[in-house]
This record gives structure tokens, sequence and C-alpha cells, in this order.
């Protein structure tokens, strides 16, 4: 049995996860190299956090690998199982009481996989109304009828915006494949691989500018190794980035430049919000998942701001 390798490379999907496979392999090979060279072996902040950061992506893309194997559906149930893990952490690190648990279980195990659901069957009038419209009007309701008014109105919106955040947000990622663009069927697949790519890759990149070149605190109550140096040559190169790689995608050059651009502020807002939600309650990660570098919501918190906006533009010009 012969191996048709130029039919492997023509697969497109297959095609990214082996050069973004590369691409960590020299990565994981530097941070290696600066461990030996410059920390001696010896703990060492900045090469430590890369490395974490470095093994968290392998993650990534080894679940995106897999997922993107068995193409829409292996999509859809992938990030529904990260929103739950994501739901979890969050409604973890929130006070809750007896009378949250009707809406909590509602939340989990019929919001949640009812989005996911809807998603699939691909009913866009449902899905994009399901969470912000009844969903928001049900869990009151539902805590409202336990008779506990304690902190009712903290209480419940902590679990709305639970549900908003790691549920309805994040559904719009795996929605891109629902998406109908003229002479673009069959590739939909890509559009998720561009978003990520680009808004992890601003992610790591404003660590790198911040930590090469960063003088001046952006906002120090909520992140304080944010810098502006770090933004602004994190988010330029993340939307080069972009422009690069808009062959994956149905958009010009300069289109893609600019939805890179939006989408990797949009990531940044997003990384604010979520690390004053942290603070807030006075942790430092949303949780210890991924080993050294928090949990999932530490590792998608951008992305959950960006995916609504990405999914939208596309929407809205391209179909």
């Amino acid at each position: 049995m012969t191996i048709d390798w130029n039919s492997l490379w023509n697969n497109e999907p297959l095609r990214v996860f082996a050069v973004a496979s590369a691409v960590l392999a020299l990565a994981s090979t530097i941070a290696a190299l600066l461990r030996w060279r410059v920390a001696k072996g010896q703990p060492h902040g900045v090469i430590d956090n890369l490395i974490a950061r470095i093994n968290a992506w392998w993650w990534m893309v080894g679940l995106l690998g897999v997922a993107f194997l068995f193409r829409r559906d292996g999509v859809i149930v992938l990030f529904a199982l990260v929103s739950f893990l994501a739901l979890r952490e969050f409604i973890t690190l929130t006070q809750t009481r007896r009378g949250d648990h009707a809406a909590l279980a509602v939340s989990f195990f019929i919001a949640l996989p009812v989005q996911f659901f809807l998603v699939w069957i691909e009913w866009y009038g449902l899905w994009s109304i399901m969470i912000p419209v009844y969903a928001f009007l049900l869990l009151p309701i539902l805590a409202a009828l336990s008779a506990d008014t304690t902190r009712f109105l903290e209480r419940a919106a902590k679990v709305q915006w639970g549900l908003m955040i790691c549920v309805f947000c994040l559904s719009h990622v795996p929605a891109l494949v629902t998406l109908e663009i003229d002479g673009y069927s069959g590739r939909n697949l890509m559009l998720i691989a561009f978003l990520i790519i680009v808004v992890q890759g601003s992610d790591v990149l404003q660590y790198i500018f911040g930590k090469l070149f960063g003088k001046h605190l952006l906002a120090p109550r909520l992140s304080p190794s944010k810098t502006w140096e770090g933004l602004v040559g994190g988010i330029l190169s993340a939307t080069a980035l972009g422009a690069a790689l808009h062959g994956l995608t149905p958009f010009t050059m300069q289109q893609a430049a600019a939805i890179a651009l939006v989408i990797c502020l949009m990531g940044f807002l997003g990384g604010l919000v979520m690390s004053a939600i942290k603070r807030d309650r006075g942790v430092k990660d949303w949780g210890h998942l991924i080993e050294g570098h928090g949990g999932v919501l530490d590792r998608i918190d951008s992305l959950v701001f960006a995916a609504p906006v990405y999914f939208h533009v596309i929407r809205f010009w391209w179909t």
C-alpha cells in the first residue's frame, strides 16, 4: 500500500495542522534552548511562562486536529465540551446559593446542549436568540421561585453572564461551519483556523512584545503584565499575520487584515473584562486544568469576545 502524499498535502485542514505542528516544534526547540542557555536549567519566570504557553498550544492544536478529522460534527462536539468546562470554571468561582440550583441545572443540562444542538441543525433563527432572550428570562424566574432573595440580583446576573460568555459567545465558533459562502463550499473549517490562529497568536505576540519592549503599563489594576508596547506590537503583528493567512479565507488580503485587526482588539478587550472578573473574585487563574497555565477560560477569554463579532461580520458581508 502506497501513500498518496500529494492527496494528503491537498487536504487543507491537514496541511494547516502540519504547518502549525511544525511551528510549535520550532517554538518548543527555541524554548528548550533558552532554558538551557539563559536559565541554565533553573526556574525562570519569563521562559517558564513561555514554555507553558507553548505546551497549552500543543494541547489546543492537538484537540483541534482531532476535531477537524471529524469536520463539522467534530468541531461542534469539541466546542460543546469546552463550553461545559468553561461554564463549570465560571460558576465555581462565583458565589451561589441553594436557590440557584434549578437555574444552574437548566444552564448546564438544558441550555448548553440545546444551544449546540441548534447550531448542529443550523437553526440560526433560534440559536441566535435562545440564550440572550429565553434563557435570560427563564433563569431569574427559576431563582425567584426558590423564594431566596438574598443578593438576588447579583446571583441572577452571575448565572446569566456565565451562560452568555461560556456558552452563547463560544457557540459562534462552531457556528462558522454552518455559513454558506459563494465559492467557499467545504472550506469553512478554515474560518475557524483563521480565527483561532490570529486571536491566540495576538495573545502570544502581545506577551512577547511586552516582555521585550514593554515599559508603560496599560491597566495595572486589571492585568499588571499588559503594556502599551505589547498591545501595539502584538496587535499590529497579528494583523499582519491575518493578512498573510488570507488564502485560508474568502477575504482579500486587505479584508483579512481589517478583520484580523477587529478580532484582535475584541480579544484584547475580552481579556481585560475576564481579568476584571478574576480580580473581583481574588484569583489569578480561572482554574488549573492546563498544568502551569490556568484553566480553560484563561486560554479562551479573548476568543469568546472575538468569535461573535467575527461570525456576524462574515454572515453580514459574505453570505
